[in-house]
């Protein structure tokens, strides 16, 4: 008897045990949901990169990585205002948090003047390199004659705008407070991030393959279909590996070599995971590649 009792018991603390995983699973899924629809979890991970760029040089400036932070959160937020009707297609359960556009918009701009302000506190340079990308976005979707397409329109385009942005805010914004200044390095620096920039925005137009089509929007992607996309993107990562041999020669990033290792080889990974035909990706695209600079720079930061 006592055994049956036992066993009642057993299966009732499972019942509730499953109850509570599948709840948390729930708050979790809708958490996770709200940082990548609203580009929260951008803008850590754009902190995140300038953290780690900051760790290259061998300095740490605060209010830098939270300028980073903010004018993310800002560039990516109008960015989603612009594409909601892309994303509606594309990702429904991200258009329904912008449904409040007034307030998403009050938002974006405080982020882009606190952005400024602890910019020019820290150094008056810094305020062209945040505002870069917003320069940069406006050119590029911008027709200067109707004769000829925006550069908004040609295929590959936006990649290269996305990832030269990336690329001058990551690697400028420490630079700009080196006492001396390595061209080589720096260029060095930046070409890691034009380059992992590059393939994780052509990435995202895989998982927006469908609704690019539909829109007419010739992408990477729509042009060249995901096996030559593929192998475009495993070219582009393998690039880095005579980049680290040539770093390491010159004397650069000695005590990072290990971590930087390990981004190419994540990058490997991820590109032959979103790559496959058929597969249907989903938020795990935003956790593993824009998440790419989590495990990257507290591998660095804590060496």
């Amino acid at each position: 008897m006592r055994f049956f009792v036992k066993r009642s018991q057993q299966v009732h603390l499972y019942q509730h045990i499953a109850i509570i995983d599948t709840k948390f699973f729930q708050i979790f899924n809708k958490f996770v949901l709200f940082l990548i629809s609203t580009s929260l979890f951008l803008a850590i991970n754009g902190s995140l990169k300038v953290l780690f760029s900051c760790l290259l040089f061998n300095i740490f400036v605060l209010n830098l990585i939270l300028a980073a932070f903010f004018v993310t959160f800002g560039i990516y937020g109008i960015n989603k205002l612009t594409d909601i009707k892309e994303d509606a297609v594309n990702a429904p359960e991200r258009a329904r948090y912008i449904r409040k556009k007034k307030t998403f918009i009050l938002f974006v701009l405080f982020s882009f003047a606190l952005s400024l302000f602890l910019g020019a506190f820290h150094d008056i340079l810094s305020v062209p390199i945040l505002l870069f990308p917003l320069f940069t976005g406006v050119i590029y979707s911008v027709r200067v004659s109707p004769n000829f397409p925006r550069l908004k329109d040609i295929t590959g385009i936006k990649n290269l705008v996305i990832a030269i942005s990336w690329g001058v805010g990551s690697t400028f914004l420490p630079a700009i407070c080196l006492p001396q200044k390595n061209i080589l390095m720096i260029a060095a620096v930046f070409y890691f991030f034009f380059i992992k920039s590059f393939i994780n925005t052509v990435l995202f137009d895989i998982r927006d393959i469908e609704g690019d089509r539909m829109s007419g929007v010739r992408t990477i992607p729509v042009v060249f279909g995901r096996q030559k996309t593929k192998n475009l993107l495993l070219i582009l990562n393998s690039t880095l590996i005579p980049w680290l041999a040539i770093s390491h020669l010159s004397g650069f990033f000695h005590k990072y070599l290990f971590v930087l290792i390990f981004a190419i080889a994540y990058g490997y990974c991820y590109i032959l995971h979103f790559c496959k035909e058929g597969l249907k990706i989903g938020k795990s695209l935003d956790l593993l590649v824009d998440g790419e600079w989590i495990p990257v720079a507290a591998f660095a930061y804590a060496l």
